[in-house]
């Protein structure tokens, strides 16, 4: 399983990247897309979209089942990546260059309230399947 150490994550399989900008990077991780197999559709927030902490915001559906995508955190929606949408599969290929959606965060001190790289292979390891 592939967890990189410079990004933060929840338990419902979420990665988060902290940008140079102060926006944040949301994608599913490794572990998410190998338990859903085959992506065949991803639904992204729209730009301009207020999120709540774990409000659900997204839609990835394989063949075997859908499944929402919740904010890590509460913010605004700055970016969408609409052509994940038209090539879903590159989140199976690739889930941590293959983004969702960035958020400008409500409180840029939740990111560091996240699960570090050890503590998600930790809650992976004891079936945290959010």
């Amino acid at each position: 399983m592939n967890v990189p150490e410079n990004l933060k994550y929840t338990p419902e399989h979420e990665w988060v990247r902290a940008e140079a900008d102060g926006t944040v990077t949301v994608g599913i991780t490794d572990h998410a897309q190998s338990a859903l197999g085959d992506l065949v559709f991803v639904e992204v927030p729209e730009v301009g979209r207020t999120l709540a902490a774990n409000e659900a915001c997204c839609v990835v559906e394989s063949v075997k089942a859908a499944s929402d995508v919740y904010s890590p955190i509460a913010g605004e929606v700055v970016d969408s990546n609409a052509a994940i949408a038209d090539a879903p599969e590159k989140v199976n290929q690739d889930p941590y260059n293959a983004w969702l959606f960035r958020l400008k965060p409500a409180d840029e001190g939740d990111v560091a309230k996240l699960l570090d790289a050890a503590a998600y292979r930790k809650a992976v390891a004891a079936g945290g399947e959010g």
